[in-house]
């Protein structure tokens, strides 16, 4: 099956009619047909398929036993009425990638794999690349079961109802034992390749990034009869630390931002009582990130104080920085130049990624695709389809450079 006949099958799965994007939220049907789609695409192309304790999926060609295998892939989940691309153009390149390399008449000499990482996005539980992290060790079952969704459903619950064995999940080495590389294409979700006219680019880093939970506490009372001298409204102490936000990142060459807002008790004619706002924070390295957080959490504290409110703030999650296996890097660099003799662009990323997470137990990598409009996690993120093909090329080369006589 061709790059444009999958792409077309996967489209409808998840998609809202009202607003255009995708709702591929963990352990939903949404999610469970995504699943299906990988499984028959693995089983189509007589891969040998796999479902691992922490509800990724693996397609293998070849037997990964030796440790040596090169895998590609991604994920296929999304972020509310996100876009098409964050995530699946990765996975569905991958297979894309081993048709063309089949049509080649390639001659393996590693194992390939093709893997879908299972909640990448962190939509439904608050946490990104939950089955990275499990199979890293940087998630513990026990931190795991805790994680709940905002209808009060916790992640074990979810797995259950979706026929997964939740009891199973935790660090999976052996697994990771068996890659050697790991390469995983993504849509740019940024316009640094538009703006320089390039199709395909190369990753250095993903900024170090983390989510931060700001609860305001306040207190109830009624919108109509409450003098505004009497009040103790946490939604002023928020909204004010929403603006310092914007002022410390703007200050420090980073991004600050409050995306995700639960306001209790939820009443247009009540006074709220509580306002948790989650904060998203990412900068080029660890001093500026720190420096941006702290500035935002003092600027919380005295807002809520100068309006009579508790402030409690809890870091959610945190991933330092990471640099990609420079050899690797370079090896990509070296095998995409090596008929063109063009440079391909390298360039960092304030996107967290699983490549990410797996890149402090094997060599990973990442290539780029071009993003004209530098949208992404909305219906508006968009590649062109002779980029998407250039991708889907460029893939297929690099795997052929890794893993092929």
């Amino acid at each position: 099956m061709s790059f444009h006949s999958m792409w077309a099958e996967l489209l409808p799965v998840g998609r809202s009619s009202a607003s255009g994007g995708y709702r591929r939220f963990a352990w939903t049907p949404a999610d469970g047909e995504c699943r299906a789609w990988f499984e028959q695409q693995a089983r189509d192309r007589g891969l040998a398929y796999e479902l691992d304790r922490n509800g990724n999926q693996w397609a293998w060609l070849g037997d990964p036993a030796g440790g040596d295998a090169v895998v590609t892939g991604s994920h296929l989940d999304s972020v509310p009425d996100g876009g098409a691309f964050d995530g699946p153009l990765g996975v569905v390149s991958a297979f894309a990638a081993l048709d063309e390399l089949r049509d080649r008449g390639a001659q393996f000499a590693r194992p390939v794999g093709i893997v879908n990482f299972g909640d990448e996005e962190g939509a439904r539980f608050g946490l990104a690349c939950v089955g990275s992290r499990l199979t890293a060790g940087e998630l513990t079952p026990a931190q795991a079961h805790r994680l709940t969704d905002g209808d009060g459903v916790t992640l074990p619950r979810a797995m259950e109802a979706a026929g997964h064995d939740p009891d199973a999940i935790g660090a999976d080495p052996e697994r990771l034992a068996r890659i050697g590389a790991f390469v995983e294409l993504h849509v740019e979700q940024g316009r640094a390749l538009d703006l320089s006219g390039d199709r395909i680019g190369i990753a250095s880093a993903i900024w170090p990034h983390g989510r931060w939970r700001f609860d305001f506490r306040g207190a109830a009372n009624h919108a109509g009869t409450t003098r505004l001298t009497d009040r103790r409204d946490p939604m002023l102490g928020y909204a004010e630390t929403v603006l310092a936000a914007r002022r410390e990142a703007r200050l420090a060459g980073a991004v600050a931002t409050f995306g995700k807002i639960a306001v209790e008790p939820n009443g247009v004619n009540a006074i709220p009582s509580l306002v948790r706002g989650w904060l998203d924070s990412r900068a080029a390295d660890q001093e500026t990130l720190d420096t941006v957080v702290t500035g935002i959490e003092k600027a919380a504290r005295e807002h809520a104080a100068a309006h009579g409110v508790g402030l409690d703030v809890v870091r959610e999650s945190f991933t330092p920085v990471v640099e990609f296996d420079h050899a690797l890097r370079d090896e990509l660099a070296r095998i995409l130049g090596k008929d063109t003799g063009l440079r391909v662009p390298v360039l960092g990323t304030g996107a967290g990624h699983d490549a990410g997470i797996l890149s402090a137990r094997v060599p990973t990598a990442m290539l780029f695709v071009r993003n004209p409009t530098g949208v992404s996690h909305s219906p508006a993120e968009f590649a062109a389809e002779d980029d998407c093909v250039a991708g889907v090329l460029a893939l297929a080369d690099v795997l052929e450079g890794l893993a092929c006589t």
